[in-house]
């Protein structure tokens, strides 16, 4: 599919091309054939890597690794349409938090087991599942899916990830691979750090007022919309040149840091029920003063040095002296004006996504692409990324090639079809 065409088109042709081959049982034999190159008939397959930590040039394009399988139960496969970058992407590429997540995916690894290299980046996907576990329930080859795959997992930049089925959702009917996979993994971020932090739900959001901190990225154009779907009253911290899209969003009202002391213009507005920081830094030296005092208000910053402390501490000192600045300001902010302070994590929710499905339907949520790149130019995506100042999501087309030849595979179907009717109607009339 041709880089250059809209959303839209993406919409009505990836989409629709994946659908049409699941219902004409095409699906199997698609993604037994998605290469003829010898590499993936050996089981291999493309993807981007690291071979170890550091800038953009550690970045390795390489069709020589193993094509994940089903190896429990529960497993999903999924063909990676499309992938999406976080910051947290660069931050990986790093080293953030190689110590933890090293022991996440090899508990044997504090013996010094093998290392996590070649690593594959990418948390968001949305693709086509291809196979599944014995005890899989909810999904079978050929569904349309999306996902967060959890960091201390093989990324989305590759031809394909497998995940347990409690990790994965049916991807919304209305977007297509590209726009779908700009939502999951800040949306899974988003509900986490709102709900299970925040404590806000879809029931009792109505009469709350939340502030959102650089809320034109990822996680706060996902935030924005999803809180005003609930009724809250949301006010958002941005760039001047970002008011316009975090308004269209639903955004109540709007501070320009770069038009003065942010925290001086927050003071001249009501307090708050909820802020939900992603910026960090000075923010949290303020923030508590906006709050509502003894009122049960919460302060939830995704900004949090857990990863960071296990890393220069290694991982009992630093989990230690995380855990301990977490209760110490826990408790003085209780004290000193009865509000909440608490951290804010990624959490992988498969149902979760579920019900963000329903709304991305509905239509009280819009997926938020501000670039796109094809396969070829990984790197290139991280540069942009790395810009900063973000506007939404910067997402990478992985399965351009296999959009074309399922559009082939269906345009043939459809002939051939089409004329076995016509010679079926001859023969007939003959008759």
């Amino acid at each position: 599919m041709a880089a250059t065409r809209l959303l839209c088109l993406f919409n009505t042709k990836a989409a629709g091309s994946t659908k049409t081959l699941a219902r004409s049982g095409w699906s199997v034999c698609f993604r037994r054939n998605v290469s003829s190159s010898p590499s993936r008939l050996q089981g291999c397959m493309s993807a981007w890597v690291i071979d170890q930590y550091g800038t953009n040039g550690s970045l390795r394009f390489t069709e020589e690794i193993t094509v994940p399988t089903v190896s429990s139960p529960s497993e999903v496969m999924i063909q990676v349409h499309a992938a999406s970058l976080n910051p947290l992407d660069i931050s990986m590429r790093g080293g953030y938090g190689a110590k933890v997540l090293k022991l996440r995916r090899d508990p044997m690894s504090v013996m010094g087991s093998d290392s996590e290299f070649p690593l594959i980046l990418g948390r968001d996907v949305s693709g086509v599942v291809v196979d599944c576990g014995s005890e899989v329930t909810h999904f079978s080859p050929g569904d349309e899916v999306w996902a967060a795959v959890p960091p201390w997992k093989q990324g989305s930049l590759a031809e394909f990830v497998t995940l347990t089925e409690y990790e994965v959702s049916h991807k919304p009917k209305s977007l297509s691979h590209t726009e779908a996979a700009s939502i999951p993994y800040v949306a899974n971020t988003a509900l986490s750090a709102l709900v299970n932090a925040g404590g806000l739900c879809r029931d009792s959001s109505s009469d709350k007022r939340v502030l959102i901190t650089g809320g034109s990225g990822g996680v706060g154009t996902f935030s924005i919309q999803l809180l005003k779907a609930w009724g809250a009253h949301v006010t958002v911290t941005c760039s001047q040149n970002a008011e316009g899209l975090v308004r269209g969003l639903g955004a109540d009202e709007v501070v320009d840091y770069t038009a003065g002391d942010a925290a001086e213009q927050l003071e001249m507005m009501d307090k708050f029920d909820v802020i939900l920081d992603s910026v960090g830094g000075e923010t949290e030296q303020w923030a508590m003063t906006m709050l509502k005092p003894w009122s049960g208000a919460k302060y939830v910053t995704l900004v949090t040095p857990l990863l960071l402390n296990t890393d220069s501490m290694g991982l009992l000192d630093g989990a230690f002296h995380a855990g301990f600045t977490l209760q110490s300001k826990a408790i003085q902010n209780m004290i000193s004006s009865g509000v909440f302070y608490r951290w804010g994590f990624y959490a992988p929710d498969g149902p979760a996504l579920d019900e963000v499905s329903k709304l991305v339907d509905a239509g009280k949520i819009l997926p938020v692409v501000e670039a796109q790149f094809p396969f070829t130019q990984v790197p290139q995506a991280f540069q942009k990324l790395e810009e900063g100042h973000a506007r939404g999501k910067t997402v990478v087309r992985v399965a351009e090639e296999d959009d074309r030849l399922a559009e082939d595979l269906v345009q043939n179907s459809h002939t051939e079809t089409a004329d076995w009717e016509q010679a079926a109607q001859e023969t007939a009339k003959q008759k």
